[in-house]
């Protein structure tokens, strides 16, 4: 979710995003920021200090009396007394603009890491619950059992770990396997989901 009222700086921080394959939120209603948190349930807050109505340290201070997701402050306002009080009112780290993505993305994914239950090892192995997915050879291995995948069940299983805690449509998941959906069978996709499910893969499809 990321709370930030420049609309050009939220719009290319949201598309960087969507291109490491996160799916960012952006915020429209500044008033209620807390209603649109309860709302949306993001996995982690990008939230700048200088906002309309009320500051990124009320926001915070709001989120943290329902929430503990992960919450990055990023501001221009970039003194000591900035980085305390962000830290002290709850934040998880804090990012100065102008930011590289690559930093913020790195970030991003060292709390996601740590917060919940998803790691990414490296540029190679993705795990989740046990199950390991190798990027290289696209093989998954779970309690011990090396589990061959063909190229459409290595994508869809790739694609579903990498949206951990998300309910993923069909729609979603055609436009990811297959350029144009349109000329695919949905029983397809229904084929290649049973298929990784017999091998002892969780999916979860809506």
């Amino acid at each position: 979710m990321i709370v930030e009222d420049d609309k050009t700086i939220a719009n290319i921080t949201a598309d960087s995003l969507a291109k490491w394959r996160f799916n960012p939120i952006l915020t429209n209603d500044f008033s209620k920021i807390d209603l649109e948190f309860i709302e949306k349930k993001p996995h982690l807050v990008l939230l700048d200090i200088n906002l309309p109505d009320f500051d990124g340290f009320y926001w915070c201070k709001k989120i943290r009396e329902t929430s503990n997701v992960p919450i990055i402050f990023i501001s221009s306002r970039n003194t000591n007394m900035d980085m305390v009080m962000a830290m002290n009112m709850g934040g998880d780290d804090f990012v100065s603009k102008p930011y590289s993505m690559e930093v913020l993305v790195a970030k991003i994914s060292a709390l996601l890491r740590r917060t919940y239950n998803y790691v990414e090892m490296g540029p190679e192995t993705l795990e989740h619950n046990g199950l390991f997915l190798n990027l290289q050879n696209g093989t998954a291995k779970f309690n011990d059992e090396i589990i061959d995948l063909s190229k459409n069940e290595y994508q869809l299983l790739q694609y579903l770990m990498r949206q951990t805690g998300k309910i993923v449509s069909r729609e979603k998941l055609l436009r990811e396997l297959w350029e144009d959906e349109h000329f695919v069978d949905d029983n397809t996709l229904t084929v290649n989901i049973n298929r990784v499910r017999k091998k002892n893969c969780t999916c979860r499809t809506a």
